[in-house]
């Protein structure tokens, strides 16, 4: 079947140095020839060294539109698997647009979101988490979900769900074979090495289940809501972190009535800190609305910095600890109880008296610090708590980890269908039915790789592609 010619600009919009227009299809080579002339003889695409650039012009009849540098790559040894080229000019995005009409003019069209990486998908070249993993890698903002991308899009999670399929579907063969000779009333499987084996695959799909709350974390950021009372200093600390003056910091208690959240990468990890209206018993219906998105955030965070001020007598603060520590017990959530404004305080014991007071209130792994916000005391302490209570170390061993939402929800139906087989195979259920909950796991486990979709599927994942891509 033949692959109609596409065409897109695959760097940023605007203007720059030099810009990048990708072509592809089986009459790339063709259609470049009618308007590139390569630099001494003239010479067709077909004939130019692959994967090699070639230096140029763009022309438009006897007018020079550019001159440019171009890469052709022959099928299949392209992105896409097809003849592809790829053509460097200036960044004017008068070039940049002329070229694209040239190559309209002449038969290609243009490229829709993502399609050339589905062209790839399509052509065998990567499977669909492989190609869901490029545009992870394209979105990455810090190292340690630029690592989690190269991974996927090398394959390493690819690999896992493709043994898990294999280790199922010599037994769901022998399954089938016996729906054959039903009348006979013959077992092929063996069901204690069957029961062993899904418990096994039970294990993997629930160990990669259990991974997405921190790959998920790493991709997009780990949440870290800044609570505590009024005036207690989170919007101050929420500024000295990002070293600018994001929130509006004054003496007056309420300032902050909605949500403000800004990033931070530390040591190649992103951190998503959201700053929260303060914590008090108020009749004023939009501060209130406030205080309950901040139990919001406390809900979603991933760590919660619980700032209490230092001044304050040790009755004044159990109150609200007592609510954040109750919201937060059991959950997983990491609680960081910062003692703050250290700075105005003038006795010793007062501090001591504070924080033997938290401390009864506060579970055995919830910590607390000194620190003060307006002056940075222990901001390098409070930083070093932040990388050691995100525990990503399976990202610094290479272990396989869920980020993608997609795949966490196929993962979650293939272990549903999972406990039903098991629970079938355990109550002595007929093959026929106990074959139809493995079929499903199986089901589950190909539209993450793609082995089994959709045109919905394939179109949810693409469009969230840039063009050019």
């Amino acid at each position: 079947m033949k692959t109609n010619t596409i065409c897109a600009i695959s760097t940023p919009r605007g203007s720059g140095a030099i810009a990048v227009i990708r072509v592809d299809g089986d009459d790339a080579f063709n259609l470049m020839d009618k308007f590139f002339q390569p630099a001494g003889k003239k010479e067709a695409m077909t004939s130019l060294t692959p994967r090699k650039m070639h230096f140029g012009r763009i022309v438009e009849g006897e007018q020079t539109v550019d001159e440019v540098l171009v890469v052709p790559y022959p099928a299949p040894h392209s992105y896409t698997g097809n003849n592809m080229v790829e053509v460097s000019c200036h960044g004017s995005q008068y070039i940049q647009q002329k070229i694209l009409q040239l190559l309209i003019d002449h038969g290609a069209s243009a490229a829709e979101a993502g399609q050339f990486t589905m062209r790839a998908f399509q052509n065998g070249k990567m499977d669909l988490a492989q190609a869901e993993g490029v545009a992870d890698l394209i979105a990455s903002t810090s190292q340690a979900s630029h690592k989690l991308a190269m991974q996927q899009m090398r394959g390493g999670f690819s690999k896992e769900i493709s043994q898990l399929r294999e280790k199922m579907l010599s037994f769901i063969s022998l399954i089938e074979l016996e729906l054959d000779f039903s009348e006979e009333d013959v077992e092929f499987a063996d069901r204690t090495r069957l029961r062993e084996l899904l418990e096994e695959v039970d294990g993997l799909i629930h160990k990669l289940l259990e991974s997405f709350t921190l790959g998920n974390a790493i991709k997009n950021g780990f949440p870290v809501a800044i609570a505590g009372n009024t005036n207690v200093g989170k919007s101050t600390l929420l500024n000295r972190m990002l070293n600018e003056e994001k929130a509006i910091v004054t003496d007056i208690a309420g300032t902050t009535r909605d949500v403000i959240e800004d990033v931070i990468n530390i040591e190649g990890v992103e951190f998503r800190f959201i700053d929260t209206a303060g914590i008090r018993d108020t009749r004023e219906k939009i501060e209130a609305m406030g205080i309950e998105r901040t139990f919001d955030q406390i809900d979603k965070a991933h760590i919660i910095l619980l700032l209490v001020d230092a001044t304050q007598s040790a009755e004044a603060v159990q109150s609200t600890i007592e609510k954040v520590e109750q919201r937060t017990r059991d959950t997983g959530k990491k609680l960081l109880v910062l003692l703050n404004k250290i700075d105005q305080v003038r006795h010793e014991q007062d501090l001591q008296h504070t924080e033997q007071a938290i401390q009864e209130v506060l579970a055995t792994d919830d910590e607390l610090l000194r620190i003060s916000a307006k002056d940075g005391t222990n901001i390098d302490r409070l930083i070093s708590k932040l990388l050691e209570a995100i525990n990503y170390s399976p990202l610094q061993q290479n272990e396989i980890m869920v980020t993608n939402v997609r795949h966490y929800e196929a993962l979650k139906r293939a272990s549903e269908a999972m406990t039903r087989a098991r629970e079938g195979l355990n109550s002595g259920l007929s093959s026929d039915l106990f074959a139809m909950d493995v079929r499903q796991v199986l089901h589950y486990l190909g539209e993450i790789t793609g082995e089994i979709t959709t045109d919905e599927i394939l179109g949810n994942i693409f469009a969230n592609f840039c063009i050019g891509k």
